[in-house]
């Protein structure tokens, strides 16, 4: 069961977003439940005690905007998916600060929100995978999309997340835990591409600020590999 957020300060539109959520959820065979808000303030209130994992958001509303509020989640929150619903085209480069998964502009038609919410519940899903890290401090369950990178050194990973894990292991031996977010750049790194924030060809920035020396003749891969994933 996904939950999905509506957050427009327009009445009308929240009630036609919610009809074509549920036309969606009808269609598709994905249990879904609706939440409602008439501001961010009013989002952000309930979020602690009722997250979700799908966010339409309107861009312009008095008060906290929904650029603000997507700002203020995505600093604390990486996997929920954002959506954006607005009359004004202005914004796209926004979306593009904040992660969003999409970008619909009013009159939503029913047709693309219903590819973008297929797009946003395979993210769900996949977002919630893990794996397990046997190391000399004990074992872990970290989520796959905590993990920033893999850096293999002689017979040993460390795999870069919210801190750092040093297993015994090869990086062949990640590859049936990993999915397609993940790719071998050469022969010491896998890299999640959804924190690539800059790639040239000697290196890859990541949006945590490390930087990975890549090997030469990596660049196109790499290109083709983040254009594939969006």
């Amino acid at each position: 069961m996904l939950t999905l957020s509506i957050c427009d300060d327009d009445s009308a539109e929240r009630s036609y977003l919610k009809s074509l959520v549920l036309d969606w959820s009808a269609r598709s065979g994905e249990g879904v439940s609706v939440l409602e808000y008439s501001s961010a303030e009013a989002f952000l209130f309930d979020f602690s005690d009722n997250p979700c994992d799908i966010l339409l958001l309107d861009v312009e509303m008095p008060g906290m905007s929904g650029v603000e509020l997507a700002k203020k989640l995505r600093s604390e929150n990486r996997i929920i998916q954002i959506i954006f619903v607005t009359a004004f085209s202005d914004y796209i480069s926004e979306g593009y600060e904040v992660a969003a998964l999409h970008y619909l502009l009013k009159p939503v038609d029913p047709e693309k929100l219903f590819r973008t919410l297929d797009r946003a519940a395979e993210r769900v899903i996949r977002d919630c995978r893990s794996t397990t890290l046997e190391t000399s401090d004990g074992t872990f369950v970290i989520p796959l999309h905590e993990i920033h990178f893999m850096e293999s050194q002689k017979n040993y990973v460390i795999v870069h997340a919210e801190r750092d894990y040093i297993v015994r292991r090869t990086l062949t031996g990640f590859s049936d835990c990993l999915d397609n977010r993940f790719l071998r750049v050469g022969r010491s790194y896998i890299i999640n591409l959804l924190y690539i924030k800059k790639v040239s060809r000697t290196e890859i920035e990541l949006k945590t600020g490390e930087i990975i020396q890549i090997p030469k003749g990596s660049f196109e891969a790499v290109n083709k590999a983040i254009i594939a994933m969006k």
